[in-house]
């Protein structure tokens, strides 16, 4: 079953080191995503996401503007970042290990997903709804952003460690949505 990712209720943010002694938080306002959702055996699902690289947002305007620039995202010549899962593993419980493949600035490396399954629902729509928790972390320099300046007292201005979280709600698609898509 085709679920896709509501954006209403869906928050993809990250957190980097700043000068090595506080956390920078931001997340992506403009996304998409989709599972191929199997209720009865998670571990035989999928799930894709494309993150437009433009609508980053840390809530202050000159570091979106450089973070979007050529020393970090280069929206200009990669407008997108994408997930594509590979593998699901059961931890037990609701608990799943996701492996997949993130692509950053035309390069794609490993990322694996620590996953909380919420559950499903019925909204007072009619619509099945899932929810999802996941986290993980990268290093930023494995994906070629590597611009930095150094400190006077020694470390860097911008952590390489990237924390991932995800906050995610998906929606079935219904037999007519389904049917007018292909």
């Amino acid at each position: 079953m085709t679920w896709k990712v509501d954006n209403a209720h869906t928050a993809i943010e990250f957190s980097a080191r700043h000068m090595m002694v506080s956390t920078v938080r931001g997340h992506f306002n403009e996304f998409s995503g989709e599972v191929e959702l199997d209720p009865d055996d998670l571990g035989k699902s999928r799930a894709s996401a494309t993150i437009k690289a433009a609508s980053i947002d840390t809530r202050e305007p000159s570091r979106d503007a450089h973070l979007r620039s050529a020393d970090f995202f280069d929206v200009e010549k990669y407008p997108d970042l994408t997930y594509r899962s590979t593998a699901i593993e059961s931890l037990g419980g609701n608990r799943y290990r996701v492996a997949g493949e993130l692509t950053i600035c035309g390069t794609t490396r490993p990322l694996e997903l620590q996953v909380d399954f919420l559950g499903l629902e019925k909204s007072p729509y009619g619509v099945r709804v899932a929810g999802f928790e996941a986290v993980g972390m990268i290093s930023r320099k494995d994906f070629g952003l590597t611009w930095n300046v150094g400190l006077e007292t020694g470390g860097w201005l911008v952590g390489d460690e990237i924390r991932i979280r995800v906050d995610a709600e998906a929606n079935e698609v219904q037999e007519a949505e389904a049917g007018a898509a292909s």
